[in-house]
């Protein structure tokens, strides 16, 4: 699997023999098999972790982001 984020290079990724990988949109991956821990060994592997400012990169999708403040919201 080669995974376009927007780093100066693909990202390429193999996929264990016993999880099936889907694409269903652009921006969601589905990630089966029968095993839970080989399940989350795989999806653990952040290559782009969300940012605390934007929220913007990889992550699950029940996941909320606690996103921080920036210097121009202190001034106030």
């Amino acid at each position: 699997m080669v995974l376009s984020l927007g780093l100066s290079h693909p990202v390429r990724m193999t996929t264990p023999g016993d999880l099936q990988v889907k694409a269903e949109e652009n921006t969601r991956i589905v990630v089966s098999g029968n095993d839970k821990c080989s399940i989350g060994e795989f999806a653990a592997l952040r290559w782009r972790p969300p940012e605390p400012y934007k929220g913007k990169g990889v992550r699950y999708a029940n996941e909320v982001i606690r996103l921080k403040e920036g210097k121009a919201e202190k001034k106030k």
